[in-house]
């Protein structure tokens, strides 16, 4: 297929440019810039409105509804809006300790209504600030469960998703621009930036996501499916590796996202990130998403989909449902899981245990010793966070993964309003769900725990 015939069945909304099953219903990311600034008046609005109200934002969120807003905060240097999108207990402690529950606003912000990590968020910090829905906004799809608790709740407001767009798509959408209007970024400014991109990626010659998406594919054909994406101050690989991973890493195909990792090795290939300045972020959200787009063509599956990501979710529910406490004890040693290395393999360090600054330096030390160990790319990801990111790849993807998962002592249970179990109890089983999951697909996987490390 001619790149320009990708490019005009892609616009026309052509399903069989990658398997013709239902990839054209998830399409509605390529006009949303356009669709979105219609409401940009209505997002101000109500912005301001909470300008004399509020001190904080806290969103609660996962995958496709929070490492978008993640990098927009980064990009934006915004202070005093906090993203949260773990059920490690002392996580949550820690940003409730930072904010006044009396004056911030909580996002609740699901896709599907029904995740488990944010209705858990939302119900907790309901009780904590006594029942106010004056404080709680809700951003979700048509007719989902939290449309219709926010209803029941009166919540200050709730905020449509498309439901043709798919999670990691949405950056552009209600899921991405709510949380910037929020912070007080110029979203007008930012969309009219992505309808510009937009508009170079209906182009035959001079694609900006054309190029890209040729780029990815055709270095996967070459064997270099490591893509090494330069590291950006606001963490835009966070965003990137998720797209990337949900969208082609299935049926033992896959791009494996490695964020500021060095490109120099025949299974890698270096990738830029073009941010001259804040707003071309909107931009670049758009490119990498046709990108993805070009290259799921290239690599012969549906971008839109994500068959594995159940498998984890499913194996949490039985062990939460057993009544008994998860087991995360040691399994293995990182020497003898590194001592499997091959050429082409990665690394994957994946760590359930609280993001702070001093075990972000702890994983950071321990994928520099992985890097020495085997000479192989080395991704690292806190959990639950990357269940609804990487975690398709690692399941559905080729089977080159050397999976790392990292633990720690999640101290006091902190209970879950309406739950028979807390929050520590649930990223145990998040944990223990996940490593059982990967044992199943046969992947070489050991745990330890972050004491040792």
């Amino acid at each position: 297929m001619k790149p320009e015939e990708i490019v005009e069945r892609i616009w026309s909304r052509d399903q069989t440019v990658w398997t013709g099953a239902d990839e054209a219903r998830w399409l509605g990311w390529l006009d949303i810039p356009w669709r979105m600034h219609e409401d940009v008046d209505l997002l101000l609005q109500f912005a301001e409105s909470l300008v004399d109200r509020i001190d904080a934002v806290v969103l609660l969120g996962m995958g496709g509804s929070s490492l978008a807003p993640e990098v927009i905060k980064g990009t934006f240097r915004q202070e005093t809006f906090h993203v949260l999108d773990t059920t490690h207990p002392q996580a949550i402690r820690d940003v409730e300790a930072q904010i006044d529950v009396a004056r911030t606003l909580f996002i609740s912000a699901s896709k599907s209504g029904s995740t488990l990590e944010t209705r858990s968020h939302t119900d907790y910090f309901w009780e904590r600030n006594g029942h106010n829905g004056d404080l709680f906004v809700a951003i979700t799809d048509p007719g989902s469960q939290l449309e219709q608790l926010a209803r029941e709740r009166e919540f200050a407001a709730i905020f449509a998703g498309d439901p043709a767009i798919g999670g990691r798509y949405s950056a552009l959408s209600a899921f991405g621009m709510v949380p910037a209007s929020l912070m007080g970024v110029d979203v007008s400014n930012l969309l009219l930036r992505a309808q510009e991109m937009a508009e170079a990626c209906r182009l035959a010659t001079g694609n900006p996501g054309l190029e890209l998406g040729l780029s990815l594919g055709e270095g996967w054909e070459a064997g270099r499916d490591k893509i090494c994406i330069a590291p950006t101050p606001g963490g835009f690989g966070l965003w990137a590796e998720q797209l990337l991973a949900e969208s082609t890493g299935k049926h033992g195909k896959g791009l494996i996202p490695a964020p500021g990792e060095p490109a120099d090795g025949p299974d890698r290939q270096a990738q830029e990130v073009r941010l001259s300045g804040d707003y071309e972020l909107g931009q670049e959200f758009f490119r990498w998403e046709f990108a993805t787009a070009v290259a799921g063509s290239i690599l012969g599956i549906n971008p839109f989909d994500q068959p594995d990501v159940q498998a984890a979710k499913d194996k949490t529910a039985q062990i939460l449902a057993s009544g008994d406490d998860p087991l995360v004890e040691p399994q293995g040693s990182m020497e003898e899981l590194f001592a499997q290395a091959q050429p082409g393999d990665y690394v994957a360090i994946l760590a359930f245990v609280n993001p702070t600054v001093e075990a972000e330096a702890k994983l950071a030390a321990l994928a520099e010793r992985a890097r020495q160990a085997t000479g192989c790319v080395v991704t690292h990801g806190f959990g639950p966070r990357y269940l609804h990111s990487t975690g398709q790849l690692h399941k559905g993807g080729p089977p080159t993964g050397l999976y790392l998962q990292v633990v720690d002592d999640t101290g006091d249970e902190l209970p879950i309003p309406g739950k028979q179990f807390g929050f520590g109890k649930l990223i145990r089983a998040q944990a223990a769900g996940d490593f059982a999951s990967l044992q199943e697909r046969g992947r070489r996987v050991a745990r330890i725990r972050l004491e040792d490390v």
